[in-house]
This record gives C-alpha cells, sequence and structure tokens, in this order.
C-alpha cells in the first residue's frame, strides 16, 4: 500500500479547510507546496475531486523526481531522512484537513453512524494489529453483536483480489447464505455468524435489519429455565407456602436473575417466575444453593412445552438460559403473583 494510502486510510477530506492551510485550487484539482532538507528537495502534493491524494519529491539540484524513498525497504540513511520528513507532512495536511472516521469507505461510515445512532454504542478496535476492525458490543451483555473487518476480497471470494469492507453479524438462521450479498462468515464460526461485503449489494435499510436480528441475539438476559419434577417432591406445595426458598444453583448465575421453574409431567409447563436474591448458600462445599423470591406465577396452559418450542427451546432437562425469542414473549406477560 501506498504511503498516501496508508496514512489518509480512514480519514474523509474538509475541502473548506485546505485553502487555509495553503493549498491553491486550479479547477477540481487542490495543489501544495513545500521544500525540505534545507531546501534541497521539494514536496509537491495534489488532492483531485475524488479526493485522493498524491505527492512527489523532486531533487532540486538536479532537477528530477526523487523516488528512493518510496523503496519498500530502505537501507540508505538519507532515503530514510526523506522519507520520514514526507510522512510528517502528510501526516500534518491530514491533521488539519482531514476529519477522522472509523473505516474507510462512505458507505461503511453511514452503516457505522446508523449503528451508532441506533444502539448507542461506539466500535472498538481492539488489535493493535489491525486497527481498522471495528467491534460492536452490546453494552449490557459485553457480547459482540457487529465486526466492521478490511480484508482481501479472495478471503470472501476466490480468486477474486482488491480490498473490501464487510460486516460480521451473529443470525438466527445460517439459510441466508442462499440470498444474494451474503457470504459464510470471515474468521468467525460460521455455523452462526456471515459476513455480508459492502458494497451496496445490499441497501442500508437492509443491513440495519439483519444487524437488529444480530444484537437481539447478544441481547442476553440473565434469565434461567430450571426444570423440577413433581413427581419426586411437591413442588408447588414447596414453593407456594414459602415468601423465599432454595433451589440448587446452577454456574454462572447472578443475583437478580429471572428465575422460570418449569414442571413435569403431568404440567409439562412453566408455572413459575422468580427472582434470585441470594447465591453461595452451601448445604456442601460443593453444592451451592440459591434463594429464590416468587414473584409470577403462571396457568399450566399459558406455557406449555408445545409453546416453548415455537420460540426455540426444545428441550429442559437442566439449568440453562432461555432463548432471547423466549424471553421476549415471556416478557409480554403482565400476570400478577397469585
Amino acid at each position: 500500500m501506498k504511503i498516501e494510502e496508508e496514512i489518509f486510510k480512514t480519514y474523509t477530506l474538509n475541502k473548506n479547510k485546505l485553502i487555509k492551510y495553503g493549498f491553491t485550487k486550479e479547477k477540481e484539482v487542490y495543489k501544495y507546496s513545500t521544500n525540505i532538507m534545507n531546501d534541497a528537495f521539494m514536496v509537491t502534493i495534489t488532492i483531485n475531486q475524488n479526493s485522493k491524494v498524491e505527492g512527489h519529491i523532486y531533487d532540486l539540484d538536479c532537477e528530477s523526481e526523487y523516488t528512493n524513498f518510496r523503496v519498500e525497504n530502505i537501507t540508505g540513511n538519507f532515503a530514510l531522512t526523506i522519507k520520514e520528513k514526507y510522512q510528517s507532512l502528510l501526516q500534518d495536511i491530514r491533521n488539519n484537513c482531514f476529519d477522522k472516521t472509523y473505516f474507510i469507505l462512505n458507505k461503511t461510515n453511514r452503516l457505522a453512524e446508523l449503528i451508532i445512532n441506533k444502539y448507542k454504542v461506539t466500535p472498538e478496535f481492539l488489535w493493535q494489529k489491525y486497527p481498522t476492525f471495528g467491534v460492536f458490543r452490546n453494552p449490557v451483555s459485553k457480547k459482540w453483536f457487529a465486526i466492521i473487518m478490511n480484508i482481501d476480497k479472495s478471503k470472501i471470494i476466490p480468486n477474486q483480489n482488491g480490498e473490501i469492507e464487510i460486516l460480521n453479524l451473529k443470525l438466527d438462521d445460517i439459510n441466508y447464505l442462499k440470498q444474494k450479498g451474503f457470504y459464510p462468515a470471515y474468521h468467525m464460526n460460521k455455523k452462526s455468524w456471515v459476513s455480508i461485503i459492502l458494497d451496496g449489494t445490499l441497501s442500508d435499510e437492509q443491513i440495519m435489519h439483519f444487524v437488529n436480528i444480530s444484537y437481539n441475539l447478544s441481547d442476553v438476559k440473565d434469565e434461567w429455565i430450571i426444570p423440577a419434577n413433581p413427581n419426586y417432591f411437591d413442588v408447588i406445595t414447596y414453593i407456594e407456602s414459602l415468601p423465599v426458598f432454595s433451589w440448587k444453583q446452577p454456574k454462572n448465575i447472578t443475583i437478580g436473575a429471572t428465575v422460570y421453574i418449569y414442571l413435569g409431567a403431568p404440567y409439562s409447563a412453566i408455572l413459575y417466575k422468580c427472582k434470585v436474591i441470594e447465591l453461595d448458600l452451601y448445604d456442601e462445599p460443593k453444592n451451592p444453593t440459591m434463594n429464590l423470591e416468587l414473584i409470577k406465577k403462571y396457568n399450566a396452559k399459558e406455557y406449555p412445552f408445545s409453546k416453548l418450542k415455537e420460540y426455540g427451546l426444545n428441550s429442559v432437562r437442566s439449568a440453562r438460559r432461555i432463548p432471547s425469542r423466549l424471553s421476549q414473549e415471556l416478557n409480554k406477560a403482565n400476570t400478577s403473583c397469585k
């Protein structure tokens, strides 16, 4: 990559600042020149109507263009010094005449602004080796829901080259890959993530629809479903006769978490919604228990297993977090505790 492309990679030209800096405008091209190395060399910078920056260095004594500073692996101190001065000039122009953007393409930055405004998050740039890879993280669950990367197109489409920007999303149905514009996820789990090339194939509105799906999948609340066997002991009497009751504690549950108690046959339904109010109460050191407060009671016909399956819960064999779709459905309920 050329020096100019690397320095101005994630910056957008602010034309209003060029003249103040010292550029002159000739038709649609802005030009700037200055001398370096004790006036022995002249640098000329041009910025065309597409905001592309080009630079040349001329040896004034020899009256010829000097290009040694562009050699990939510079060995001479003189050429290295000229390169450093040239880079310093470009960086000064960048800092004074360009505005910082998060990503390379205008479309990508426009999409990033839509994500920022809707979800109130900003991209995190986590890797020094990949400074333009931006991660969007759910502010509550801290889980990633979108990643923007710039990669070579061959990483996504074999035998095609050129730098592109992609958006990785986690989706609820991998069959989206059958649709135009979707590709197997780059550098992510291909069973649940996809890549979208930000080339205009999908509109901003279409992409934001899928961003929302990914965000909802990342919006993991601390909500659990825990099975109980009414044939083993009288669960109903135990729960309903106590304002607070104890239960075996699953790993990674937190204070304030919501727990739905699912009773097996003959009920095969969710009957109770509870809140965790205490943790790590030990009967034995290896078997912690928690205290639950009953906050809602359901009729067995409200959330039978047949309905739970419709919202992505295929089995209730042990304590587990509930799927996001089921969470949304359960939180619609307004049945008060009886």
